[in-house]
């Protein structure tokens, strides 16, 4: 049986990674998975959406794994039991979750190691978004509000976050070209360019 075709996307905060997710998303009517995968992984684990998202992408995942989940509430992991850790759980579950929705059919996933997870049983084209940060930083004020200096912060913290996630899941180096098929500059080819050659490209695999 064909494998589906799955476009990764993997994106530094402020580079436009995510509405490239969505214009390819519209343009070759496939969903999109994100955010919406914390809520169907804290949902099958049985806790809150605001619990699963305290470890997804987060610095604060290797914190929590001192933690684990009992009757929807932390409990302080010292009993010595061999119990999974909560970190641990919301991931395997967004991985199950990722490995089922890509066999149900094409879709775009954003970020969530989804290029680690996927690669060996899909047919997967993976991108990076990148861009400069002075481009970044006008976005991410424009976008959230902010002042420059607390646009700064912001990207400067979001992007420690993913990187130590991604690369604590995969043992890879985030936003690397070993780590990645594809890196795109936002900032010297713009997103209507990218979303041509993505959607070129994922076309050419069906």
């Amino acid at each position: 049986m064909k494998k589906n075709t799955i476009i990764t996307i993997g994106r530094q905060f402020g580079s436009g990674g995510h509405e490239i997710g969505n214009r390819l998303a519209e343009r070759l009517d496939i969903p999109l998975y994100d955010r919406n995968l914390i809520q169907m992984a804290a949902k099958e684990l049985g806790i809150s959406h605001e619990t699963a998202e305290t470890v997804d992408e987060t610095i604060l995942g290797k914190f929590l794994s001192a933690y684990v989940v009992n009757m929807g509430e932390y409990t302080t992991f010292a009993s010595g039991e061999a119990t999974e850790p909560l970190s641990d759980q919301v991931y395997q579950t967004q991985s199950d979750i990722i490995r089922r929705l890509a066999e149900r059919s094409p879709c775009i996933m954003v970020g969530r190691c989804a290029d680690h997870i996927l690669e060996l049983d899909f047919n997967c084209i993976n991108a990076f978004i990148y861009a400069d940060k002075e481009d970044r930083m006008r976005r991410v004020m424009k976008i959230y509000n902010l002042n420059e200096k607390q646009a700064q912060d912001k990207m400067k913290k979001t992007d420690k976050e993913r990187k130590l996630y991604y690369e604590a899941h995969t043992g890879r180096t985030w936003g690397s070209i070993e780590s990645h098929q594809m890196l795109f500059n936002v900032s010297r080819l713009g997103i209507d360019d990218i979303v041509d050659v993505l959607a070129a490209m994922f076309r050419a695999r069906r």
